[in-house]
């Protein structure tokens, strides 16, 4: 079964078990899928799919920030609460090691020994970061600090 199914199933078991922020979340989450569906015009993969999950959590997480700069700590916390749910359709996350695994073989793979060249690196080490759940941002500091090194 692909991501779109589950999150279609997971919607309807969440609408017979009356989960308010579940079903919310879910609905959201089709509608963007659908949205991206209707931008490329064809049935999406899990691949693009995992892609719209991922912008999705990037976008919680600025609200996150936003709301706690404004003092907003109750929506802060709902925003979380969102992410949480989100990340469950999310691959598991890249951990540290395998992050500074896939950097130095990009570094090898490249050959890049200065900061202004950072961006071969990163489009080598996200590669080789396929299919995990990788930070970009963390990603990137993990980068800069091995180059400025």
């Amino acid at each position: 079964m692909g991501l779109t199914e589950q999150i279609e199933k997971d919607l309807t078991a969440a609408m017979k078990a009356r989960e308010e922020l579940r079903l919310s979340v879910l609905r959201m989450t089709k509608a963007a899928l659908k949205n991206k569906q209707i931008e490329l015009g064809k049935p999406l993969d899990d691949a693009q799919a995992t892609a719209v999950l991922r912008t999705l959590v990037k976008q919680h997480h600025d609200s996150v920030e936003q709301f706690r700069k404004g003092g907003r700590e109750d929506l802060a916390t709902k925003e979380e609460q969102e992410i949480k749910i989100l990340e469950t359709y999310l691959p598991a996350a890249a951990s540290d090691a395998e992050i500074d695994a896939a950097i130095a073989a990009a570094l090898a793979e490249t050959g890049v020994a200065s900061a202004k060249e950072m961006g071969k690196v990163m489009k080598a080490a996200m590669a080789k970061l396929e299919g995990k759940n990788a930070d970009g941002k963390r990603v990137s500091e993990k980068v800069r600090a091995k180059l400025s090194a």
